[in-house]
């Protein structure tokens, strides 16, 4: 659990100039506040619906208001209303490194969402799920900036999972109760088994989906020498090792192979794969990585 605070407002007010993009029309009908990729364009006048908490006041029609005393909103065409989906793996491998990639993940997390809060989109976040019933899983869609400081408070409450249930099993469950697709953004280390099959779920349902698969520095390239007893953290599985250069050359090998296939395994399926380590500073992440892989502007 983390105790310090996420963000300065420093740098939560630099998050405030991005802004997030969905990279294909949600089949949804559904029309709300998101702001529009056709930034800059007029905008038609569609419908009305009613005010709700977290709703921009300049959107309220006081003529309405006037006449029935409620508050509705004005809806326009060129704008969508989308859900940014975070899903944060927090099984027992992400707790690990320095820096830690949970913390990280967290950090991404709290980050993005609040982009999302100041464009006027919804947000909800899922974490991994132990099977004995570990209940701080979910946090359910919200609206609106001042919505931030609930989002950061479920995010510093998250810990790993003991005992995780099967990743296609959280997915795919994640999947079926998702009415209209929006942007999924999930953050793992891919190490635990049915990703893939958890993520074809998504797919199917038409998210716009972006995985950032996150390593430590000492995953991408150890710095060991010597005889090793090597710990799984996620199956408690032993190995031992002599780590040599040999065994050192045929590690970074496999996990070139392991990110290409993840990038072929995306690219097919239309998803935006983006390796990423723990040490990569976070303003740099959000301002020039995302932003290049089309996921922030």
């Amino acid at each position: 659990m983390l105790s310090e605070r996420l963000f300065t407002e420093a740098f939560l007010r630099r998050l405030e100039r991005l802004a997030l993009i969905f990279r294909r029309a949600a089949s949804s009908q559904m029309q709300g506040e998101r702001r529009s990729n056709r930034r800059g364009h007029s905008v038609e006048f569609s419908d009305f619906r009613p005010y709700a908490l977290g709703d921009d006041f300049r959107r309220i029609d006081w003529n309405a208001y006037a006449r029935l005393e409620r508050l509705f909103i004005k809806l326009f065409i060129a704008e969508e209303d989308t859900t940014l989906h975070l899903l944060v793996d927090s099984t027992r491998s992400m707790d690990w490194g320095e820096p830690n990639k949970l913390h990280y993940s967290i950090q991404t997390a709290g980050a993005l969402g609040y982009i999302a809060l100041v464009g006027l989109d919804r947000i909800t976040v899922s974490t991994s799920q132990d099977r004995n019933g570990y209940t701080n899983t979910h946090f359910p869609p919200v609206r609106g900036k001042q919505s931030a400081v609930k989002l950061f408070s479920f995010l510093q409450s998250i810990s790993p999972c003991l005992d995780p249930i099967e990743t296609a099993t959280w997915l795919g469950s994640y999947a079926s109760k998702v009415a209209n697709p929006g942007i999924v953004v999930l953050i793992s280390d891919l190490m635990s088994d049915g990703w893939e099959t958890g993520l074809n779920l998504l797919r199917g349902r038409g998210h716009d989906i972006s995985v950032i698969h996150l390593l430590a520095p000492d995953e991408a390239e150890p710095v060991i020498n010597g005889d090793y007893r090597l710990i799984d953290s996620e199956y408690r599985s032993e190995i031992e090792i002599t780590a040599d250069f040999q065994t050192l050359e045929k590690y970074k090998k496999h996990l070139q192979g392991w990110q290409e296939t993840w990038r072929q395994f995306c690219r097919v399926r239309n998803i935006s794969y983006l390796p990423v380590e723990s040490s990569l500073p976070l303003e740099e992440l959000l301002f020039a990585w995302l932003p290049r892989q089309g996921i922030l502007k």
